[in-house]
């Protein structure tokens, strides 16, 4: 049983939404972000990276950043660029883009079915990346940014999102990289029990992207429950912001593999090697995988398909007969030495929103092979995270983003 409760949400004036809307704070560098938010005092991006507004060089870990992330916060309410909302509601967030669309139900998901397990990861977080989002949401005392999480389709749920999307939304713009963002208010108490309820029948949440913003608003939490010891549950530190998506309307793209260095070897012993796992062929064409256990190869100008071998697979296993596990365990640690893709610098990954021109460019200016990869399937990561495993790194790229700055959830 899953929990999915309104909130108060902070959210933008409807004039200013397009304005204040951003990408999340994990998807780009700070030299980038300094970019985007010029001409533009509204972005979001004042908030989830606050060192736009400080001397480039600061520590983005430093005091001085996160209070300026609380400071440009606070100003949105202050100047009356958002509203906060006089009783709890709902929203829909329908994404539309390149042929993909979903529609997601914004709420608050709960600290205790995270911890309880009803909301299931399938990735590892870092300390210092848990770190860093716990400091913004604790001084910011809010969740800045939404979880997205993937449930199996509910009647119950369907309902609701077809009566309100039939009407007027709140919101409706076109943001950066031509995605259609639409947003409506769930605000009759009998369809927002109904939601509710829905959510009680669905069983798990799966955590689609966002693991390390989850873990530190759970974090917080518990930080805050150490400080109240008396403590009802209600408070709204008991829960974090989320979007929450049907399962069979999400996309994942490719996650491509590059790597500096084919580790000494010559073209007729990688070639050999290579033989053992895959059969392969040339292409006159770039290759884009089109099922499973298929892998495209860039190297010294030219495309090559590979198919990996039989006997090489147990299909029984949810972890290892990933692709991206067969090509670690096959291919990136025994001939090119690659043991930990985490650390070593000789690799390196590139989501498929950039393209598979986006390999040829690297391995023409610091890299020397390209491994194009078939997209993991969300039901594989549905089965992972059902069996309490996790994926390899880099396993996953959602798109479109989710924006950030549409919903402020305040943690008191």
């Amino acid at each position: 049983m899953s929990t999915i409760r309104p909130f108060r949400a902070v959210r933008p004036q409807k004039e200013y939404a397009a304005q204040v809307a951003a990408l999340p704070y994990d998807v780009m560098n700070s030299a980038e972000a300094r970019v985007k938010v010029q001409g533009n005092p509204l972005s979001f991006l004042h908030v989830d990276k606050a060192e736009v507004d400080l001397p480039e060089g600061v520590d983005l870990y430093s005091d001085a950043v996160y209070a300026k992330a609380a400071e440009n916060l606070q100003k949105l309410s202050e100047e009356g660029i958002c509203l906060k909302e006089d009783a709890p509601k709902l929203y829909l967030y329908r994404q539309r883009w390149n042929g993909v669309e979903q529609t997601g139900v914004v709420g608050c998901a709960s600290v205790d079915d995270y911890l309880n397990g009803v909301i299931k990861r399938h990735e590892l977080t870092r300390a210092d990346k848990e770190e860093d989002r716990i400091r913004h949401v604790d001084t910011c005392n809010a969740n800045t940014g939404p979880i997205f999480l993937a449930y199996r389709r509910s009647a119950a749920i369907d309902a609701v999102i077809d009566k309100y999307t039939a009407l007027a939304p709140e919101y409706d713009f076109i943001s950066e990289g031509d995605v259609k963002n639409t947003v409506w208010v769930i605000n009759d108490p009998a369809d927002i029990a109904a939601v509710e309820e829905g959510f009680r029948g669905v069983g798990s949440l799966y955590i689609a992207d966002g693991h390390h913003r989850a873990a530190s608003a759970v974090k917080v939490a518990l930080k805050r429950r150490a400080a109240n010891p008396g403590y009802t549950g209600d408070e709204e530190f008991n829960c974090f912001l989320a979007v929450c998506f049907r399962a069979d309307e999400l996309k994942i793209l490719d996650y491509n593999r590059l790597l500096k260095d084919t580790n000494g070897m010559t073209d007729e012993e990688l070639f050999a090697k290579l033989g053992q796992v895959f059969t392969i062929e040339k292409s006159d064409a770039p290759v884009k995988p089109a099922a499973r256990h298929t892998f495209g190869m860039f190297y010294k100008e030219q495309w090559y398909a590979l198919t990996l071998k039989a006997g090489l697979c147990d299909e029984s296993d949810a972890v290892g007969s990933l692709d991206v596990s067969l090509l670690q365990k096959l291919v990136n640690e025994p001939i090119f030495g690659i043991g930990d893709p985490r650390t070593d610098k000789r690799i390196d990954f590139v989501g498929g929103i950039r393209g598979l021109s986006e390999l040829e460019k690297r391995c023409r200016e610091d890299m020397v092979l390209a491994f194009s990869m078939y997209p993991t399937q969300l039901d594989e990561l549905m089965a992972i995270a059902d069996a309490g495993a996790v994926m390899p790194p880099k396993s996953t790229w959602f798109e479109p983003k989710l924006l950030s700055g549409l919903f402020i959830h305040e943690l008191s």
